[in-house]
């Protein structure tokens, strides 16, 4: 979807300033935030996909005032909420106010190790051949697609091409949206900095991003 977290390119995001020796929280309450929504999943049976919607699709008033885990935490929420996992007085209250729901299933403590290592992954077994091949000419397809997406809005309607085939894999847009996982071809695709934005100074430098074969089209 077109919102305010598909800043990458745009002029008033401004730069990226990475923190040196950055830790992975910086406060107890957003470690928590990220146990919780690893957890919920289970229960709530909702994919990585919807979970990074349910992040994206908020106001952009919203989505820029809050922190990394602020985010997280809103999306957690929102998926709760659409599941009745939750009622809307115990956000608001920050506490259980109601008999819990029953689910399927849990993530139990001792499984939580086993759980990480495996993680989802997400590469199926093709059912047609790949489209392109490395080296092909290609155009990112300008599309503004209603849900979650990953192709970013700074490489629509550019041309590029293809550095690797990386697999079939998970097509974000139908899984975020439940309609099965739909896999679709994924591949590696550079494009020149001056192809996406004129005024780039070194002819050198290119962009790399991963792309799924319904975002492309033979340039």
């Amino acid at each position: 979807m077109d919102g305010a977290h598909d800043m990458g390119g745009v002029a008033w995001s401004g730069p990226v300033r990475p923190e040196p020796n950055e830790p992975p929280f910086h406060a107890e309450w957003e470690s928590r935030v990220f146990a919780i929504t690893l957890a919920m999943a289970t229960p709530g049976g909702w994919n990585i996909d919807m979970s990074r919607f349910a992040r994206e699709n908020r106001p952009p008033e919203d989505y820029l005032s809050k922190s990394y885990y602020e985010i997280w935490l809103a999306g957690l929420e929102q998926l709760m909420l659409e599941r009745q996992l939750i009622a809307a007085d115990e956000i608001a209250a920050g506490k259980s106010l109601h008999a819990a729901k029953p689910v399927a299933r849990i993530l139990t403590a001792d499984n939580v190790e086993a759980t990480l290592r495996r993680g989802g992954p997400t590469e199926r077994e093709p059912a047609r051949p790949a489209l392109f091949a490395a080296g092909d000419r290609i155009r990112a397809k300008d599309i503004h697609p209603p849900t979650h997406t990953r192709l970013p809005h700074y490489v629509r309607g550019h041309i590029g091409r293809i550095e690797r085939v990386l697999g079939c894999h998970v097509f974000p847009d139908s899984n975020a949206m439940g309609a099965g996982e739909d896999p679709q071809w994924l591949y590696t695709v550079t494009f020149e900095a001056r192809e996406l934005w004129p005024d780039a100074t070194d002819p050198n430098l290119t962009v790399s991003v991963d792309a799924w074969e319904p975002y492309l089209e033979r340039a």
